[in-house]
């Protein structure tokens, strides 16, 4: 038996303990009701041929194959923190070639959870600028999950941190990584990202925004 609080996004488990509830998303997007060959209405393509496509009943956002450039596309709210962006990226590699891949936050300027399978690395950017990287295994032909978040720790000090996995597997429990931001953080929407290095189209699916935990 579960008792909800309204109001209060809490419930009492089975066991009696209390445990938040799963956030409600601000923004979400599964592509299964958008049309095929065109873009959602509500994504603003910055720059690349990103299109709805389908395969075996499943609909998602495709970035092609070629040409090889870094390109993106914005979505949900405009916030400058508080905010936490999830998608499922699939991608697939081609002898020792290798997509990159990314989801965002913060806008064009903003930080970006990177998954680089040619580094072997999971990294935040701002902008173009690294700011921390961890060791990361990715699996060509697989869907993986990333999800990052920006928050406020106190005035002037933001936290940036992200974690990444294969999509059929168990979610990390900890960040993997983070980086403390001192800087502004500038205002804008979420967004995906990719070059596909390896001549291989970019699929992005089940892409959400909702408030971060304090």
């Amino acid at each position: 038996m579960k008792k909800k609080m309204i109001g209060l996004g809490l419930f009492f488990g089975v066991t009696g303990c209390l445990v938040a509830a799963e956030p409600k998303p601000l923004f979400e997007a599964d592509f299964q009701s958008a049309a095929a060959d065109k873009v959602p209405e509500d994504f603003l393509v910055l720059d690349g041929a990103f299109a709805v496509k389908e395969d075996g009943g499943n609909k998602f956002l495709e970035l092609p194959g070629a040409p090889l450039d870094t390109f993106g596309a914005l979505f949900g709210p405009t916030e400058q923190s508080g905010l936490t962006v999830q998608g499922r990226v699939f991608g697939t590699g081609k002898g020792r070639r290798f997509p990159t891949f990314a989801v965002g936050l913060n806008g064009v300027g903003g930080y970006k959870l990177q998954v680089s399978p040619g580094k072997k690395l999971l990294e935040i950017y701002k902008g173009d600028d690294v700011l921390a990287s961890v060791p990361f295994t990715w699996e060509s032909g697989a869907w993986t999950q990333l999800r990052l978040q920006s928050r406020k720790v106190k005035d002037g000090e933001f936290k940036v941190e992200g974690k990444a996995w294969k999509a059929d597997a168990a979610e990390p429990k900890e960040w993997q990584i983070s980086q403390s931001v001192t800087e502004a953080v500038p205002s804008g929407r979420a967004s995906v990202w990719g070059n596909p290095y390896a001549g291989t189209p970019i699929r992005y699916d089940d892409l959400k925004v909702w408030k971060a935990a304090p």
